[in-house]
């Protein structure tokens, strides 16, 4: 699966958002290793810190039908090009921090990071 497809599924994914406060949809793919894709979408709550990001939605469905070695993520939100917050950062690092990281403002302009240079310093226990 090349980028733009995985970045396409995300801004697929996007439109199952759940934003009523914030109206800010984000949408994200997760590759696995083996090749499949989860999917996962932002979801808000009027309590703010029981808010889930897409990020933390697709890796929580991947790691529950036992995937953990995962080699791209694609984010996408209704404004363009969106990077991890610091909580999906650090979550994302626990499956290794070599996962490549891909945004942009749409499929023609995507930039690709790996989660060590988004978090060179995690937090290991």
């Amino acid at each position: 699966m090349n980028d733009r497809e995985l970045y396409c599924m995300a801004r697929e994914a996007m439109k199952n958002a759940y934003t009523p406060y914030s109206h800010f949809n984000v949408g994200a793919a997760l590759l696995c290793e083996d090749g499949t894709v989860y999917t996962g979408v932002n979801v808000e709550n009027g309590s703010f810190g029981a808010t889930i990001c897409a990020e933390r939605t697709a890796c929580v469905k991947a790691v529950s039908e036992g995937h953990r070695k995962f080699t791209a993520i694609a984010i996408t939100s209704s404004r363009g090009s969106a990077s991890p917050c610091g909580i999906c950062r650090q979550f994302l690092s626990e499956f290794g921090t070599d996962l490549r990281v891909i945004t942009g403002d749409d499929a023609d302009h995507l930039v690709s990071y790996t989660l060590a240079e988004l978090l060179p310093d995690h937090f290991v226990l």
